[in-house]
Parts: structure tokens; sequence; C-alpha cells
């Protein structure tokens, strides 16, 4: 069953980023893609320095489904949200239970621009 009823396109910039936050959380490729634009843009926190860029429907899938596949445990709580504009940035944790048991987490940050009433870019960065 889809998380999305209609497609955004009237809906704020925290609106959107919300939808997409719940989907990402919920693990759901499909409805996570269809609110982001056909070019859109996903900057990786991995590997260091500057992370891994993904362009376009295809490669952001591929990467958003191997990151769910890798990791099945992964769940983010989204902090403090701003927008202005077309442009949005929440702040966030990652928990994480690795294969062994051992639980972890990190700090991080993404900073989105919405067009159109879909994510076309969400930068993430981390502390670290």
């Amino acid at each position: 069953m889809s998380l999305l009823t209609t497609q955004p396109h009237g809906a704020s910039t925290l609106e959107v980023i919300q939808r997409f936050n719940t989907a990402f959380n919920w693990h759901a490729v499909d409805d996570i893609m269809a609110l982001m634009t056909e070019d859109c843009v996903f900057e990786n926190t991995f590997p260091p320095p500057h992370g891994e860029r993904f362009v376009g429907q295809a490669a952001v899938r591929d990467c958003f489904e191997r990151f769910f596949q890798d990791s099945p445990s992964a769940a983010f709580e989204f902090g403090d949200a701003f927008a202005c504009g077309e442009r949005a940035c929440v702040s966030w944790r990652y928990n994480w239970l690795d294969s062994s048991g051992l639980q972890g987490h990190v700090l991080g940050v993404d900073v989105f621009q919405v067009r159109d009433g879909k994510v076309a870019e969400k930068c993430s960065y981390v502390k670290g």
C-alpha cells in the first residue's frame, strides 16, 4: 500500500520533505521515488570525505534500494526543520543495528531543494 494518496504539487516545501522523510523511514522506495524529480540528485555521506553523487531516478533508486537492503534496521529520527522558498534543511539522527547486534548512531543534516512539489536534490552531511 502506498503512503502517498495524491501528488503534492501544491504542498509547501516542508510538507514535501515531511512526506519524503516518512516514506524514507518506511523504506518505501517506490514512494520515495514518486516524490523525486526525474533529474533528481542525491549526495550520500559515504565514502568520506565528500560522499558519492547519484543523478537521475535510476541511479538514486538503486542507491536507496541497496541502502535499505544492506541496512534493514535503518531508522532516522528527524529533528529541526526549516525552509526558505524551495530550499530546506533537516537535522537527523541515524540509528542502526549491525549484523553482530551492535547498535550505533550518527548525527547529520540533509539540505533539500524542492521543485514543483518534488524533491530535486537531497545532499546529506554527517558529524564526524
